[in-house]
Parts: structure tokens; sequence; C-alpha cells
């Protein structure tokens, strides 16, 4: 039997993933506009954490300064120990940007050859077409595809380079359910290899289904870090679902509710106890249906997180 068996749990030397990339007090200004505020956030080695926050929150300034595309105001920035900007950094890194252009006139093959040149141990190219589903546009110019098939290619660049880190920039956007899947997949089976990932996403089922940690940016600071389960613990209560005749000023009014939004032909409400709302939303409105009533979720957390705060 060995030490680490029988000594308490309390004396036993515990793993923690050491950060590979690290944000240490950093502020950021562009002119008089501050786009991070004493920002400090570690990217922790085999995790996905995923970062969100509404529109103008520092999301994109963050993975800028850990990409070395920028510079901190104040603080200091670190990607595996070493300078974000270096070019050592920059052979064990891949990004896929929002911001990115690449040329329209070059073959998708020629794109998966130019960026794999700039690493040490790239993939093969069959492997990088293969990862990404794009095995039938490898000779088709990058101009011509869909904005989908656009998406699955820049993945493709990012995972070319086989780096150890990656940063993904709203990774799904323009693609269907299906080819959104396909892609959660992969980037699981990336996870599974030990690759660390940094995603930034809208939509937060995604966060959802894939993140180790999320962090909640609002105004240039973190607000909230955790789980996807600790985060949607801050929020208490549910959700209902129904039809009614009663307009969102009334249900506002109603007992325990916190908030309310329109959603097609239905209202969706948010609050403290379903049962005191139900009644009372019975009360004003008997021909109220198709009620549905479900534990609240990430998104009504983050809503409420960046909604104190503005």
């Amino acid at each position: 039997m060995s030490i680490s068996q029988v000594l308490p749990i309390s004396r036993r030397q515990i793993s923690i993933p050491q950060p590979v990339a690290r944000l240490e007090a950093v502020s950021k200004s562009y002119g008089n506009v501050q786009a991070l505020v004493n920002f400090t956030f570690d990217v922790r080695a085999g995790e996905l954490v995923a970062l969100l926050g509404p529109n103008g929150a520092g999301k994109t300034t963050a993975i800028k300064l850990l990409l070395g595309l920028a510079r901190p105001t104040t603080g200091r920035v670190s990607v595996f120990g070493g300078d974000p900007a270096s070019v050592a950094t920059h052979t064990r890194v891949g990004a896929m940007m929002q911001v990115g252009r690449v040329p329209e006139t070059l073959r998708v093959g020629e794109h998966i050859d130019l960026f794999s040149s700039y690493y040490p141990n790239p993939l093969p190219m069959a492997e990088t077409l293969a990862i990404a589903g794009i095995e039938n546009l490898r000779d088709r110019r990058f101009g011509l595809l869909s904005g989908g098939q656009k998406q699955r290619v820049l993945f493709a660049l990012a995972i070319c380079g086989n780096p150890d880190l990656f940063f993904l920039d709203e990774p799904t956007v323009g693609l269907d359910v299906e080819g959104r899947h396909m892609l959660w997949d992969e980037i699981r089976k990336l996870l599974a290899l030990g690759k660390t990932i940094v995603l930034t996403t809208h939509y937060l089922e995604e966060a959802d289904a894939l993140a180790n940690r999320i962090a909640v940016i609002n105004k240039g600071s973190i607000i909230a870090q955790g789980t996807p389960s600790e985060i949607k613990s801050r929020t208490s209560g549910k959700k209902i679902r129904c039809v009614t005749q009663l307009g969102i000023p009334v249900i506002k009014n109603l007992a325990d509710v916190l908030d309310v939004q329109a959603e097609r032909d239905a209202m969706v409400i948010h609050t403290r106890n379903a049962e005191n709302s139900l009644r009372a939303l019975l009360s004003l409105d008997r021909e109220v249906s198709g009620i549905e009533v479900t534990s609240a979720g990430l998104e009504e957390a983050f809503l409420a997180l960046t909604r104190d705060r503005n």
C-alpha cells in the first residue's frame, strides 16, 4: 500500500493544474475607453474555459492580449510562462477569430498548407480535413464557400498546427444544428488529448455543454466564475413558459416574478417561486395555456448577473 493511500486527504499532495496563460492585474485603455479594469484571469492546463459577456464587455480585448495582438496599459500577460507575442509562443497556439481574414482566392488546401508551415509538428493534411469535416472542400476557393463552410475551414486552420492552446472565438456561428454538434464533438476530442481551450460564445447552451469553467465578464471585469453548475446556482427559482393575454408590465408585477421575456407567441417568466407566480397569473387570466415549468438555467443566471451591474 502506498503512502498516499494511508495519509489523510488533507495531508496528501493534491495536483492542481498549472496556468498555461495568465492575465495579472491587467488594465487596457483605448483612449478614454477602459476595456479591462484590474483584470486577473488564469487559463489552466487541460481545461475548456468559456468567456461570456455582453457585447463590449472586454472578451475580445482579453483574447487579443493573450494572443500578443495587443499590449496591456498596465499589468502583466504571459502564455506558457513567456511573452504571448513571441515566435516560441505562437508555435504552441492556434486561434479561430471572428475578425480574422484570409485570402479569398486561395484554395482550402493551400490555406492549410500555409498555416501548417508555421508549426514544428503540424497534423497531416488528411487528418486536418477529416477533423473539420471538409474533405470535399480541399480544392475549393475560400471565397466561393458558404458561411458555414468558411467556419469549418477557419476551425481547420486553428487546429492544423497541432497546438497545445486554442482560442476559439464564436466557432459555431453560421453552422446548422448538425454542424454545431459535430464541432462540439471535435472540441471534446481535443480536450481528451490534453489540449487547453479558451472559448468565447454567445450560445449559452454551447458553454453549458462544453466548459469546465465559465468566466462572466461585464464592463471590463470578471463578475462571476465557476463551473456551469456553480454559475447556474447563482440564480435560484424557476422558469415558466406559457401563453397568456397578459402583457409584460402586468406580469412583472405578479408575486415573486424576477423577469419576463416575450418568446414568439408565449411569455417566459423567471420567478423565485413558481407556485406563487402561477396562482397570481391564473387569478388574472384563467385562459392561460401551454404552461411549462423548468429550473432556471445558464441563460437566466447570465442575464441576472449582467443585469445587476448595468
